[in-house]
């Protein structure tokens, strides 16, 4: 640049003119936009969902169906959470995300069917006091392995039961996988030990075992609670001590609880927190 300069100099001043050199410097680089939702290191909770600006991302453990049930004053205190035409940081997968319609008729972003929420008090970015608020609010990860759903029991036969496995109404929290897939036990397993799958898994259409090496639970949750065993070569997650299950009719659904009647009501019953130790 300087040489160009001089040169431009020479030429003028051959011609009587003064001349001043100015130098000639490239527009400053503009950074890229960041993407609509990224992941953010939360020195408690580790990879945690944000939105473009930092600002944390909820589920609702009340969205059986992944249509959120958040309405009225409760959108005051969590607002919903829609981009159009969005963009994912590293780390995230875009078959992840979804859109689907709120009640109230606004479009709302969706992770692996969970709609997304703001929480109104977090007021800085990367704030996270939205975790566990009523037992039913939880920060976005990427990395669950298991998670809550508070929904009624309803069984194969179509008949709903309390958490006591009798008939009845009640709206029960259980576990089930990151999608929302209910997670079950089985009554007859023994401490770390399952009972039900064949060597040939003949059977494992029926109750599938759930495949899981490493556990990623919502804060309320004791880590040192979940363990995996060897099931003929398969690993299987466990929780104080009980092999954990799909059921196959369920089909893979979020928020369908229909293993609870099968064969009878509390032979397969899903998994909760307040779950006893298994016996040995």
């Amino acid at each position: 640049m300087l040489q160009k300069c001089i040169w431009k100099a020479a030429v003028i001043a051959l011609s009587g003119f003064a001349v001043a050199c100015t130098s000639e410097q490239a527009p400053a680089p503009t950074e890229p936009p960041k993407a609509s939702v990224q992941l953010r290191d939360n020195a408690t909770l580790g990879h945690i969902l944000t939105d473009s600006a930092g600002r944390t991302l909820y589920f609702y453990t009340r969205d059986t169906t992944g249509i959120s049930v958040c309405n009225g004053g409760c959108l005051d205190n969590w607002p919903v959470f829609f981009v159009s035409a969005p963009t994912f940081g590293d780390g995230l997968n875009a078959a992840d995300f979804g859109v689907v319609m709120h009640p109230n008729a606004t479009p709302q972003l969706t992770y692996k069917g969970w709609p997304l929420y703001y929480y109104k008090n977090d007021a800085a970015a990367g704030e996270v006091k939205g975790e566990n608020v009523g037992q039913v609010w939880y920060v976005a990860k990427p990395d669950y392995t298991v998670m809550f759903m508070n929904g009624r029991l309803i069984g194969n036969n179509g008949k709903q039961y309390t958490s006591d496995y009798v008939e009845g109404a009640e709206i029960v929290q259980y576990f089930t996988d990151a999608w929302g897939r209910t997670l079950y036990g089985f009554k007859t397993d023994r401490f770390q030990k399952n009972n039900y799958t064949k060597p040939d898994f003949s059977n494992n259409g029926t109750w599938p075992i759930y495949e899981a090496d490493f556990v990623k639970a919502p804060s309320t949750l004791n880590a040192g609670d979940f363990s995996t065993i060897s099931v003929f070569g398969r690993k299987q997650l466990t929780y104080k001590g009980w092999p954990l299950y799909y059921f196959g009719p369920d089909a893979q659904v979020r928020g369908k609880t229909k293993g609870v009647s099968v064969p009878q009501p509390g032979v397969w019953p899903v998994i909760t927190a307040k779950t006893g130790i298994a016996p040995q």
